[in-house]
C-alpha cells in the first residue's frame, strides 16, 4: 500500500441540511470556514449540504413510483401493431406481385 496518500486530518465536523432542519456530527476531512455551536456546547466546523437522508426523496418515501406495468403493456401493444403492419405490408406486396405476374403472363 502507498504511504501518505490518505488524509490524516480527521476531526469532528457538523453536516447541516438547512432545508430539512437536520444536522449530524461525524468525523470528516471536509474543509470549511463556518463553525457552529453543537448540542454538547463545543464549537465544530460546519459543512452545509443541499440534500441529506432527511430530505432525499428515496429516504423520505416520496420518490416517484413508475407505472412499469402500464409501460410494459404499451410496449407490447406497439410491438403487436408493428407486427400486424409488417404482415399487412407483406400481404399487400404479395398481392401486387401476383397481379403484376398475371398482367405479364397475358
Amino acid at each position: 500500500m502507498k504511504s501518505s496518500i490518505h488524509p490524516q486530518d480527521y476531526r469532528p465536523v457538523v453536516f447541516s441540511d438547512d432545508i430539512a432542519g437536520f444536522a449530524f456530527l461525524t468525523q470528516s476531512t471536509a474543509q470549511t470556514t463556518d463553525t457552529i455551536q453543537w448540542e454538547d456546547g463545543n464549537t465544530y466546523p460546519l459543512v452545509k449540504v443541499h440534500i441529506s437522508s432527511k430530505s432525499h426523496p428515496f429516504f423520505t418515501g416520496e420518490e416517484k413510483i413508475i407505472d412499469t406495468e402500464g409501460r410494459v403493456d404499451r410496449f407490447k401493444a406497439r410491438a403487436k401493431a408493428a407486427e400486424e403492419r409488417k404482415v399487412a405490408l407483406a400481404a399487400k406486396a404479395k398481392k401486387a406481385n401476383a397481379k403484376k405476374a398475371a398482367k405479364t403472363s397475358e
